[in-house]
């Protein structure tokens, strides 16, 4: 009684069903998927580090200049013992983001099989953004550097974007960014190297914590802290 009861409230009010879209988190342990997510979530960064076990599980709603979208966050185990779990995950999922430490070549390096296994699961139909975290940690710790990122996605048909989950540096641009790319979207057609428009800010309510965005090139070093960046 009551599923047919909201459905016909839906009718009568012209409300349209809020679109939900899926975003797969992938890479390495310790390269920061969680604290991208927390920071996206929850403005916060947890300095304490403790692995995901599994799949974790978040939505958030972001109200765009023309539509509200609910965006259903799956933050995945990088250890390779939850390997095994992460194509059912993939599988049906709207953007993979593919995360990566500046400050580790193997992790960059690594973000070669992700993208496959994602291409194996959804072929072309699918986003992927290729995400360089902890740029917080300084040229000096630096080990890939944005023009290589840059390459590697324009050479793989990926969008790009640099962050520091740590420091809030990009997270909600990477967001909003990764949005303009759902479809259905007033500008779907993002590039490799993630130079999409960008929305303006505002139309939805007060709470969605949205603000306007100028993507920029990452500061050589966002703080002094000696600590991982995750």
């Amino acid at each position: 009684m009551g599923d047919a009861g909201g459905r016909r409230g839906l009718s009568n009010t012209g409300l349209a069903p809020l679109a939900k879209y899926k975003l797969v988190f992938l890479g390495d342990q310790s390269v920061g998927k969680t604290s991208i997510i927390t920071r996206f979530m929850y403005d916060n960064f947890d300095r304490h580090y403790q692995a995901t076990i599994g799949i974790d599980f978040l939505s958030k709603t972001m109200y765009l200049e023309d539509r509200t979208v609910r965006l259903q966050l799956w933050d995945t185990a990088g250890q390779e013992r939850f390997r095994s779990l992460i194509p059912s995950y993939i599988r049906d999922s709207s953007v993979a983001v593919v995360v990566y430490d500046v400050s580790s070549r193997v992790s960059f390096n690594d973000t070669s099989k992700w993208v496959e296994d994602v291409r194996a699961e959804r072929g072309n139909d699918v986003v992927i953004c290729l995400v360089g975290n902890k740029t917080d940690l300084g040229n000096d710790k630096r080990q890939v550097s944005t023009e290589e990122g840059e390459e590697r996605a324009k050479k793989d048909g990926l969008m790009f974007m640099e962050c520091s989950a740590k420091a809030g540096y990009n997270v909600k641009s990477l967001f909003r960014k990764l949005a303009t790319a759902l479809p259905g979207s007033a500008d779907p057609k993002a590039g490799a190297n993630g130079k999409v428009g960008v929305p303006k800010a505002g139309g939805g309510p007060s709470g969605s914590n949205l603000i306007d965005i100028k993507l920029s090139a990452a500061p050589a070093n966002l703080d002094e802290a000696n600590s991982c960046g995750c």
